[in-house]
Protein backbone atom coordinates (compact mmCIF):
# COMPACT_ATOMS: atom_id res chain seq x y z
CA UNK A 1 0.00 0.00 0.00
CA UNK A 2 1.53 3.25 -1.19
CA UNK A 3 0.49 5.43 1.77
CA UNK A 4 0.93 3.00 4.64
CA UNK A 5 2.24 4.84 7.74
CA UNK A 6 1.97 8.16 5.91
CA UNK A 7 -0.05 11.26 6.71
CA UNK A 8 -1.79 12.88 3.75
CA UNK A 9 -3.35 16.36 4.00
CA UNK A 10 -6.09 17.06 1.44
CA UNK A 11 -7.93 20.35 0.97
CA UNK A 12 -11.39 20.57 -0.57
CA UNK A 13 -11.90 16.94 0.40
CA UNK A 14 -15.58 17.25 1.23
CA UNK A 15 -16.69 16.41 -2.32
CA UNK A 16 -15.61 15.74 -5.89
CA UNK A 17 -11.96 15.18 -6.72
CA UNK A 18 -10.85 15.93 -3.18
CA UNK A 19 -13.15 13.30 -1.69
CA UNK A 20 -12.14 10.70 -4.28
CA UNK A 21 -8.47 11.43 -3.53
CA UNK A 22 -8.94 11.19 0.23
CA UNK A 23 -10.71 7.86 -0.14
CA UNK A 24 -8.02 6.40 -2.38
CA UNK A 25 -5.20 7.57 -0.10
CA UNK A 26 -6.95 5.97 2.87
CA UNK A 27 -7.66 2.78 0.96
CA UNK A 28 -3.94 2.58 0.30
CA UNK A 29 -3.16 2.78 4.00
CA UNK A 30 -2.83 6.49 4.64
CA UNK A 31 -3.96 8.59 7.57
CA UNK A 32 -5.86 11.34 5.75
CA UNK A 33 -6.43 14.84 7.09
CA UNK A 34 -9.71 15.68 5.39
CA UNK A 35 -10.27 19.43 5.21
CA UNK A 36 -12.95 21.56 3.61
CA UNK A 37 -14.73 24.85 4.24
CA UNK A 38 -17.83 22.62 4.22
CA UNK A 39 -17.32 20.80 7.51
CA UNK A 40 -20.28 18.48 6.94
CA UNK A 41 -18.81 17.41 3.61
CA UNK A 42 -15.47 16.68 5.30
CA UNK A 43 -17.20 14.64 7.97
CA UNK A 44 -19.09 12.64 5.33
CA UNK A 45 -15.80 11.84 3.60
CA UNK A 46 -14.34 10.58 6.87
CA UNK A 47 -17.46 8.48 7.42
CA UNK A 48 -16.81 6.84 4.06
CA UNK A 49 -13.16 6.30 4.99
CA UNK A 50 -14.27 4.51 8.14
CA UNK A 51 -16.16 2.03 5.94
CA UNK A 52 -12.95 1.05 4.15
CA UNK A 53 -10.73 -1.85 5.15
CA UNK A 54 -7.61 0.30 5.38
CA UNK A 55 -6.47 3.74 6.44
CA UNK A 56 -7.99 6.35 8.71
CA UNK A 57 -9.15 9.92 8.54
CA UNK A 58 -10.02 12.98 10.54
CA UNK A 59 -12.20 15.90 9.45
CA UNK A 60 -11.44 19.59 9.93
CA UNK A 61 -13.05 22.77 8.72
CA UNK A 62 -10.50 24.87 6.84
CA UNK A 63 -10.76 28.08 4.85
CA UNK A 64 -7.69 27.86 2.62
CA UNK A 65 -7.66 31.63 2.10
CA UNK A 66 -6.80 32.13 5.80
CA UNK A 67 -3.03 31.74 5.91
CA UNK A 68 -2.63 31.75 9.69
CA UNK A 69 -5.40 29.18 10.12
CA UNK A 70 -3.85 26.97 7.45
CA UNK A 71 -0.39 27.21 8.97
CA UNK A 72 -1.62 26.45 12.47
CA UNK A 73 -3.49 23.36 11.30
CA UNK A 74 -0.53 22.01 9.36
CA UNK A 75 1.78 22.55 12.32
CA UNK A 76 -0.63 20.76 14.64
CA UNK A 77 -0.97 17.83 12.25
CA UNK A 78 2.79 17.59 11.78
CA UNK A 79 3.40 17.53 15.52
CA UNK A 80 0.71 14.90 16.06
CA UNK A 81 1.21 12.50 13.18
CA UNK A 82 3.80 13.93 10.77
CA UNK A 83 3.21 15.24 7.25
CA UNK A 84 4.21 13.28 4.19
CA UNK A 85 1.90 14.58 1.47
CA UNK A 86 0.12 17.89 0.88
CA UNK A 87 -2.62 17.87 -1.76
CA UNK A 88 -3.91 21.35 -2.53
CA UNK A 89 -7.18 20.52 -4.23
CA UNK A 90 -9.57 23.20 -2.96
CA UNK A 91 -10.65 25.48 -5.78
CA UNK A 92 -13.51 27.45 -7.23
CA UNK A 93 -14.82 28.53 -10.60
CA UNK A 94 -17.11 31.24 -11.88
CA UNK A 95 -20.08 31.40 -14.25
CA UNK A 96 -19.17 31.60 -17.95
CA UNK A 97 -18.50 35.28 -18.63
CA UNK A 98 -16.54 37.34 -21.10
CA UNK A 99 -13.57 38.97 -19.38
CA UNK A 100 -14.99 42.49 -19.59
CA UNK A 101 -18.12 41.31 -17.76
CA UNK A 102 -16.25 39.74 -14.82
CA UNK A 103 -16.60 41.87 -11.70
CA UNK A 104 -13.67 42.66 -9.42
CA UNK A 105 -15.48 40.79 -6.65
CA UNK A 106 -15.62 37.60 -8.73
CA UNK A 107 -12.04 37.96 -9.93
CA UNK A 108 -10.67 38.55 -6.45
CA UNK A 109 -12.59 35.63 -4.94
CA UNK A 110 -11.30 33.21 -7.57
CA UNK A 111 -7.76 34.50 -7.05
CA UNK A 112 -8.08 34.18 -3.27
CA UNK A 113 -9.17 30.54 -3.39
CA UNK A 114 -7.27 29.22 -6.40
CA UNK A 115 -3.95 31.06 -6.03
CA UNK A 116 -3.68 32.20 -2.43
CA UNK A 117 -5.22 28.98 -1.16
CA UNK A 118 -2.61 26.86 -2.94
CA UNK A 119 0.16 29.28 -1.93
CA UNK A 120 -0.94 29.02 1.71
CA UNK A 121 -0.92 25.22 1.60
CA UNK A 122 2.53 25.02 0.07
CA UNK A 123 3.95 27.66 2.40
CA UNK A 124 2.57 25.85 5.45
CA UNK A 125 3.85 22.44 4.37
CA UNK A 126 7.31 23.32 3.09
CA UNK A 127 9.06 24.10 6.41
CA UNK A 128 7.96 20.71 7.75
CA UNK A 129 9.01 18.84 4.62
CA UNK A 130 12.34 20.67 4.33
CA UNK A 131 13.21 19.92 7.93
CA UNK A 132 12.45 16.21 7.55
CA UNK A 133 14.01 16.19 4.06
CA UNK A 134 11.11 14.38 2.45
CA UNK A 135 7.63 15.05 1.19
CA UNK A 136 5.40 15.43 -1.83
CA UNK A 137 3.13 18.29 -2.84
CA UNK A 138 0.45 17.85 -5.48
CA UNK A 139 -1.48 20.92 -6.60
CA UNK A 140 -4.65 20.61 -8.63
CA UNK A 141 -4.58 22.73 -11.76
CA UNK A 142 -6.66 22.35 -14.91
CA UNK A 143 -6.48 22.29 -18.68
CA UNK A 144 -6.75 26.04 -18.04
CA UNK A 145 -3.21 25.78 -16.65
CA UNK A 146 -2.07 24.99 -20.20
CA UNK A 147 -4.21 27.33 -22.29
CA UNK A 148 -6.90 29.93 -21.78
CA UNK A 149 -10.50 28.80 -21.72
CA UNK A 150 -12.96 31.19 -23.37
CA UNK A 151 -15.37 32.86 -20.96
CA UNK A 152 -13.19 31.60 -18.11
CA UNK A 153 -10.56 34.33 -17.94
CA UNK A 154 -10.35 34.59 -14.15
CA UNK A 155 -10.25 30.82 -13.75
CA UNK A 156 -7.60 30.49 -16.46
CA UNK A 157 -5.52 33.20 -14.81
CA UNK A 158 -5.45 31.32 -11.53
CA UNK A 159 -4.84 27.84 -12.86
CA UNK A 160 -1.98 29.04 -15.04
CA UNK A 161 -0.45 30.56 -11.92
CA UNK A 162 -0.79 27.28 -10.01
CA UNK A 163 1.28 25.39 -12.58
CA UNK A 164 4.11 27.92 -12.72
CA UNK A 165 4.14 28.33 -8.94
CA UNK A 166 4.48 24.55 -8.63
CA UNK A 167 7.42 24.54 -11.04
CA UNK A 168 9.15 27.26 -9.03
CA UNK A 169 8.65 25.32 -5.78
CA UNK A 170 10.01 22.14 -7.36
CA UNK A 171 13.15 23.98 -8.46
CA UNK A 172 13.64 25.43 -4.98
CA UNK A 173 13.21 22.35 -2.81
CA UNK A 174 14.36 19.37 -4.86
CA UNK A 175 17.66 19.21 -2.95
CA UNK A 176 15.62 18.59 0.23
CA UNK A 177 14.12 15.52 -1.50
CA UNK A 178 10.77 17.31 -1.62
CA UNK A 179 8.78 17.04 -4.84
CA UNK A 180 6.03 19.30 -6.21
CA UNK A 181 3.77 18.53 -9.17
CA UNK A 182 0.48 19.65 -10.66
CA UNK A 183 -2.34 17.63 -12.16
CA UNK A 184 -4.15 19.36 -15.02
CA UNK A 185 -7.54 17.70 -15.54
CA UNK A 186 -9.94 18.28 -18.37
CA UNK A 187 -13.57 18.86 -17.49
CA UNK A 188 -14.54 16.38 -14.82
CA UNK A 189 -18.09 15.44 -13.87
CA UNK A 190 -18.13 17.16 -10.48
CA UNK A 191 -20.53 19.59 -8.83
CA UNK A 192 -18.40 22.55 -9.92
CA UNK A 193 -18.70 21.62 -13.60
CA UNK A 194 -22.39 20.84 -13.22
CA UNK A 195 -22.92 24.28 -11.70
CA UNK A 196 -21.02 25.89 -14.57
CA UNK A 197 -23.15 24.08 -17.17
CA UNK A 198 -26.34 25.06 -15.35
CA UNK A 199 -25.50 28.72 -15.99
CA UNK A 200 -26.02 28.28 -19.76
CA UNK A 201 -29.41 28.90 -21.37
CA UNK A 202 -29.50 25.28 -22.50
CA UNK A 203 -27.44 23.20 -20.01
CA UNK A 204 -28.02 19.91 -21.83
CA UNK A 205 -26.79 21.35 -25.13
CA UNK A 206 -23.84 22.94 -23.34
CA UNK A 207 -22.92 19.56 -21.92
CA UNK A 208 -23.18 17.89 -25.34
CA UNK A 209 -21.00 20.59 -26.86
CA UNK A 210 -18.44 20.14 -24.10
CA UNK A 211 -18.33 16.35 -24.40
CA UNK A 212 -17.97 16.55 -28.18
CA UNK A 213 -14.43 17.86 -27.75
CA UNK A 214 -13.26 14.69 -26.00
CA UNK A 215 -12.28 11.69 -28.16
CA UNK A 216 -13.24 9.32 -25.33
CA UNK A 217 -16.76 10.70 -25.63
CA UNK A 218 -17.33 11.68 -21.99
CA UNK A 219 -16.18 13.91 -19.18
CA UNK A 220 -13.67 12.65 -16.66
CA UNK A 221 -14.61 11.02 -13.37
CA UNK A 222 -13.32 12.26 -10.03
CA UNK A 223 -11.78 8.86 -9.31
CA UNK A 224 -9.73 9.04 -12.52
CA UNK A 225 -8.19 12.33 -11.43
CA UNK A 226 -7.59 10.91 -7.97
CA UNK A 227 -5.63 8.06 -9.58
CA UNK A 228 -3.20 10.58 -11.06
CA UNK A 229 -2.95 12.64 -7.87
CA UNK A 230 -2.15 9.55 -5.82
CA UNK A 231 0.46 8.46 -8.35
CA UNK A 232 2.28 11.80 -8.14
CA UNK A 233 2.01 11.82 -4.35
CA UNK A 234 3.48 8.34 -4.01
CA UNK A 235 6.98 6.90 -4.27
CA UNK A 236 5.96 5.52 -7.69
CA UNK A 237 6.70 9.06 -8.92
CA UNK A 238 9.93 9.45 -6.95
CA UNK A 239 11.82 11.04 -9.86
CA UNK A 240 9.03 13.27 -11.10
CA UNK A 241 8.92 16.88 -9.97
CA UNK A 242 7.95 20.22 -11.50
CA UNK A 243 5.56 18.58 -13.94
CA UNK A 244 2.02 19.35 -15.04
CA UNK A 245 0.34 16.01 -15.73
CA UNK A 246 -2.48 16.53 -18.22
CA UNK A 247 -5.46 14.18 -17.87
CA UNK A 248 -7.89 15.21 -20.58
CA UNK A 249 -9.47 12.24 -22.32
CA UNK A 250 -7.64 13.16 -25.53
CA UNK A 251 -8.93 16.74 -25.70
CA UNK A 252 -5.61 18.26 -26.76
CA UNK A 253 -4.87 15.38 -29.13
CA UNK A 254 -8.10 16.25 -30.95
CA UNK A 255 -7.03 19.86 -31.34
CA UNK A 256 -8.74 21.33 -28.30
CA UNK A 257 -7.08 24.52 -27.12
Amino acid sequence: MRFEDKTVFVTGAGSGIGRATALQCAEEGGHVIVTDIDEEGAEETVAQIEDLDNGSGEAHRLDVTEAEEFDAMVQAVAEESGLDVMINNAGTGHPPQFMDDVTETTRDYVIDVNIKGVWNGCKAALPVMKEQESGAIVNVGSLASIFGLPRQAAYSLTKGAVLNMTRAIAAEVGHYDVRANTVCPGFTDTQMVQTMLAAYDDPEQAREDLVSGYPLGRLGEAEEIADAICFLASDDASWITGEGLVIDGGYRAAGGG
